[in-house]
Order: C-alpha cells, then sequence, then structure tokens
C-alpha cells in the first residue's frame, strides 16, 4: 500500500474530499452535549446509557485538556525516536575544512589542462595528506600530494585528481587528463552551514538525525518527555496474559496489545492486574496509578453492568467527562480525569479495546508526547467489493481486507473477535450521518 493520505480520522478531516458534508450533516444529527460530572452523575449501571457523546466532541475534548509534557535532557546515544523539543542550530560548519572526495593526487587544477594520454601533464609528489593528518607544507606549482578520501586539502591545491587518472614515472606523477578547478574537493560547510536551522523543535528523531547532531558536536539534546502509561486491567475472569485457560476463566489478551500500541506511540506503558471486579480495589489501583502516571488506561468494567465500578469512581474521585460514545464497536468507552490526570476507560472486550485506543488512547498518549496526534496509520483508497452496512448516529469501525485492489468487509461487530483484527488489511470509518457504503463505492481503508 504505498499510497498515503494524511492518517487524519475521516470523520474529523473536514479538509477530506467529500468529508465536509459528512461532518456538517454528523454534528446537525447527532448534536450531544458531554455528559455531566459529579454532580449530577447518575449510574447508568443495570439503566444503560441516557446520551452517548459524539466521536467529534471526545476528539475536540482531547485536543483542548491535553497538551505536551515538559522536556528533558537526553543522550545524544538513547535519542533516537524522541521528540525533539529545541531548535538546532549549527555553531560550526560541516565538514569544517576542504576535503577530498577521492583517493589520488591534490594540485592545481589548471595545470593539467592540456593533459592527454600523450601528452601528460607532471608533477612532482611532495608529501601525503591521510584523513586527521594533514600536509604540513603548502603547495607551489608543478607539485602535488598523494591524498586519501577524507583528508584536508592542502593549503594551495584547488583540485584532487583520481589515482586511475595518474600514471607513475619515477618519482613524478603524470596526469592523463584535464580537471577543471574545484573536482573531487568536498567544500567546507557543504553538509552544514555555520548558523543553519538543521532540526526544528517536534521533530521525532530518525537514525540519520542522530548522525548529524552527532557531527555537530551535540551530545546531549532536549526532548518532550515520554509519556508514562500505566493499564489497570479489570475482571474476574481474566488470568495474566500468556496463561492457559482454564474453567470459565480466559487470559488478558488486552494489556499486551494496548503496551505494544502505547510503545509505538512513543509512551512507556505498565501493566497493573488482572485485578478482581471489588470496588476499593480498584479505586486503590486509580489513585496510586494517577499518582505515579501521565496518563492511566483502565481495560474493563466500564459499561454498565453491576460490576463496572470504573465509571462512578472515576465520577467520585475527579471529573468524568464522557461515559458512552456513540461509536461501534466501543460504545462503552469514556474519558476523566483525576487532577491532571487523564483516564482513560476501555471496554474490555479486545476489538471494543483496540477501536477505543484508535480512536481516543492513542490520541493523547501522542499529544502527551509531542507527536502528531492524528492516526500513525498509512490509508489507501479503494472501492468496496460489497456493500459495508453501518446505522445512522453512530461511528463505525468496521474491518476490512484489500482483495485484488478492493475492499472486503470483515465484519462491523463481534467485538470479542480480536481474530477480526488479525485477519484484517484495516479498517474502514463510517460516519455517523451514513447507514454505510454501496459495493463500488471508493473508501479510505
Amino acid at each position: 500500500m504505498a499510497k498515503r493520505d494524511n492518517g487524519r480520522c475521516p470523520i474529523q478531516d473536514r479538509g477530506c474530499s467529500g468529508a465536509r458534508s459528512l461532518v456538517i450533516a454528523f454534528a446537525e444529527s447527532d448534536n450531544v452535549s458531554l455528559p455531566p460530572t459529579e454532580p449530577g452523575y447518575v449510574d447508568p449501571r443495570m439503566r444503560g446509557f441516557r446520551i452517548r457523546t459524539t466521536v467529534n466532541d471526545v476528539l475536540t475534548l482531547i485536543d483542548e485538556r491535553i497538551h505536551a509534557l515538559e522536556s528533558e535532557p537526553v543522550p545524544l546515544l538513547d535519542a533516537a525516536k524522541r521528540v525533539l523539543a529545541q531548535e538546532i542550530v549549527a555553531v560550526t560548519a560541516v565538514p569544517s575544512f576542504d576535503r577530498a572526495a577521492m583517493d589520488g593526487y591534490a594540485l592545481r587544477g589548471e595545470e593539467t589542462f592540456g593533459a592527454g594520454l600523450y601528452s601528460h601533464a607532471i608533477f612532482r609528489k611532495v608529501g601525503i595528506a591521510r584523513p586527521g593528518r594533514a600536509f604540513p607544507g603548502t603547495l607551489n606549482a608543478g607539485e602535488a600530494v598523494e591524498i586519501a578520501t577524507g583528508a584536508p586539502v592542502p593549503v594551495g591545491a584547488d583540485t584532487v585528481v583520481p589515482v586511475e587518472s595518474t600514471v607513475t614515472i619515477g618519482d613524478r606523477i603524470g596526469v592523463i587528463e584535464p580537471f577543471p578547478i574545484g573536482r573531487h574537493i568536498g567544500k567546507a560547510g557543504e553538509d552544514v552551514a555555520e548558523g543553519m536551522v538543521v532540526l526544528s523543535p517536534g521533530r521525532v528523531l530518525r537514525p540519520q538525525d542522530l548522525g548529524v547532531l552527532s557531527g555537530l558536536g551535540v551530545a546531549t539534546i532536549k526532548a518532550i518527555r515520554a509519556p508514562r502509561v500505566t493499564i489497570i486491567i479489570t475482571g474476574d475472569e481474566i488470568l495474566p496474559s500468556g496463561s492457559s485457560p482454564y474453567g470459565h476463566r480466559f487470559a488478558d489478551m488486552n494489556s499486551p496489545m494496548l503496551a505494544a500500541l502505547i510503545a509505538r506511540d512513543g509512551g512507556i506503558p505498565r501493566r497493573v492486574g488482572p485485578i478482581v471486579d471489588d470496588r476499593e480495589t480498584l479505586r486503590a489501583a486509580l489513585i496510586e496509578s494517577a499518582k505515579t502516571s501521565d496518563v492511566v488506561l483502565v481495560s474493563g468494567g466500564s459499561s454498565t453492568g453491576p460490576e463496572d465500578h470504573a465509571p462512578s469512581l472515576v465520577a467520585e474521585l475527579g471529573e468524568l467527562s464522557v461515559h458512552g460514545v456513540a461509536l461501534r464497536p466501543a460504545s462503552p468507552s469514556g474519558l476523566g480525569f483525576l487532577g491532571k490526570i487523564p483516564i482513560l476507560l476501555l471496554p474490555g472486550n479486545p476489538v471494543s479495546c483496540l477501536c477505543a485506543y484508535d480512536f481516543f488512547a492513542g490520541r493523547v498518549i501522542r499529544k502527551l508526547g509531542g507527536r502528531n496526534a492524528e492516526w500513525p496509520y498509512r490509508s489507501v483508497r479503494s472501492p468496496l467489493a460489497q456493500k459495508l452496512v453501518s446505522a445512522l448516529g453512530r461511528v463505525d469501525y468496521a474491518r476490512v481486507r484489500l482483495v485484488d485492489g478492493r475492499v472486503e468487509p470483515l465484519s462491523v461487530s463481534g467485538a470479542s473477535i480480536l481474530t477480526s483484527t488479525t485477519k484484517a488489511d484495516g479498517f474502514v470509518v463510517v460516519p455517523a450521518a451514513l447507514e454505510g457504503y454501496a459495493q463500488g463505492v471508493e473508501v479510505i481503508v
């Protein structure tokens, strides 16, 4: 999939072709205000959601409330994939001297004019230059210095003739073709000029960036601090990840998935649990995690069942800004704050958990880390092989395959069937204003 779009959520990108009318219709048809925090919080357990917040409202809230963390010093050798928090200006040129770009002889180029196979330009070899070891004198007319690639060009020389364009005649060198002045010389500052802005804040540092920084003499950089993310796994039925299932219990699938997503998005994951469905146990885990983390993800216990304690605890301990989203399959998602620490409530069903992370938690973590908030996925536009059915009033996260250049829907339901995502090549977002897409319609995957 070589073609790339900008990675934005299609329902939020008002700049995408064809997206503007969808967003307007979505806002007009599903204009739901954010649910109340405490006081006035109504516990939805065994009652269901009275209202569901739009996806766009949740994204707007995240963008208004979440900002990049402070910077910290990072040694250069540990700076790969970190987000630069400073402008890097070259205090010296790179290279700082003229250097040979070929193995051969440094000399005066104008003295090679008229040279040929049968009329060599003759030079007297007067010394050598090697990388890190300059020829100590000044080159005069008719003289040449044997030089290696990367060695400083001697004073008085302005050209390097490759060794294959020379012949040795006793203690003299014959040049068999003419070379213009300046040929095969790397000039001072040709890579980086003194005073040049080399890297700007917000850049995710790549391996080659570290090489340039090292060449500039930079040993430590300022980077946005990587968010510390605690994952709290809840559920009486959940066993530690990697455990063999037995009875009516099964292994935690969400925390390995979430930890990998967090690391991809620049966060530092920490796992707590699985913990039992006990209100006081979860309360203690939330309070402790909020003290030691920049963001907390709670997996499970976020819906309207009798043991779903997370939403009311967040409302009690801090602020529950969102509970219940017009999104399938992650409707029981929530967002709140304990002080300034964002708490993301992710459904326990694995596909719902992945969907909620993609839409909300990942965005929070990327913004905290100073990264591009949008989806870090490649996108392609392809026609549907068959119709994709949805429902008005909610956003659908539909898993799809790409087969022979066409999009085949896998599933828009089955929130516990995680293999629907491993079989998928990607997903299609169906906006709330549509009942789906007809066969043959081009969609963003």
